[in-house]
């Protein structure tokens, strides 16, 4: 019979799958963002958010706060290299006032985490310390990872458009809640439970608003599309006017 711990391990394994493909999803958006050269409407928060969260995973799976937890470390180790790279992505080509609030926020973050790993592993001198500590505010960032997508959705729920929530995002952190939840649940802990469970949720919540919202977000890109269509006519129409008065002035010229 198949033991508790090896379906935990194979769940663990998809798991990290799912999530390298959560961490990999907006790959496509920030090749937009390079190509523009601009972050435009793109929000810096989930991506902040993520990366956070992922340091305060790798200091919980490291064997000094919470033996056995390889996998952990894995993919949170794998998810703070990509999403350091997004976030320097947004410094590079954001501007101004947004650059700089970026910027503080990720020197912030870093130091955090690292004065939160320094005191743990000098004054808590216990495993259960130790990962009830750490435990804790990866439920709390955790659920701020999961969260941060509110106020896209809250811009979403404005504009009637989910042109700025990437479909490809919102699919797989439903499907890594999903898989991260059943990990935690075959032996429980909860310090990965809640935040995947709420994972879930929101990301539900997101998907219901892709389908509310799909028809109208095509309907304003059409618009748009034949607004910039109409545009070109007119500027052709006047650059062919203005062609034809200075011939009929050289001609009159001519005739006088």
């Amino acid at each position: 019979m198949v033991s508790a711990d090896t379906i935990r391990t194979a769940v663990g394994v998809v798991g990290n799958a799912i999530a390298l493909g959560l961490f990999l999803s907006p790959a496509p958006t920030f090749y937009t963002i390079w190509k523009k050269g601009s972050v435009e409407q793109f929000s810096p928060v989930p991506y902040l958010c993520t990366l956070l969260n992922c340091m305060m995973w790798v200091v919980y799976g490291i064997p000094m706060v919470h033996p056995h937890s390889m996998l952990v470390i894995t993919i949170n180790g794998s998810g703070l290299a990509i999403e350091l790279a997004y976030v320097l992505l947004f410094l590079v080509y954001s501007r101004g006032k947004k650059r700089l609030q970026v910027f503080v926020v990720l020197v912030a973050e870093t130091a955090f985490v690292a004065l939160v790993a320094l005191l743990v592993l000098t004054l808590a001198h216990t495993h259960e310390q130790r990962s009830m500590i750490v435990g804790v505010l990866c439920v709390i960032f955790g659920t701020m990872m999961y969260a941060a997508p509110l106020s896209v959705m809250k811009m979403v729920i404005q504009t009637k458009s989910v042109e700025y929530m990437p479909l490809s995002l919102s699919l797989a952190s439903f499907f890594n809640g999903i898989c991260w939840t059943a990990y935690a649940l075959i032996r429980f802990d909860p310090y990965i439970t809640i935040p995947n469970g709420l994972g879930v949720m929101f990301a539900v919540a997101q998907l219901v608003l892709y389908v509310m919202y799909y028809k109208s977000t095509q309907q304003q890109i059409e618009a748009r599309r034949r607004k910039g269509e109409v545009g070109m006519e007119e500027v052709v129409v006047i650059g062919d006017g203005h062609r034809v008065g200075s011939s009929q002035s050289n001609g009159q010229k001519a005739q006088t």
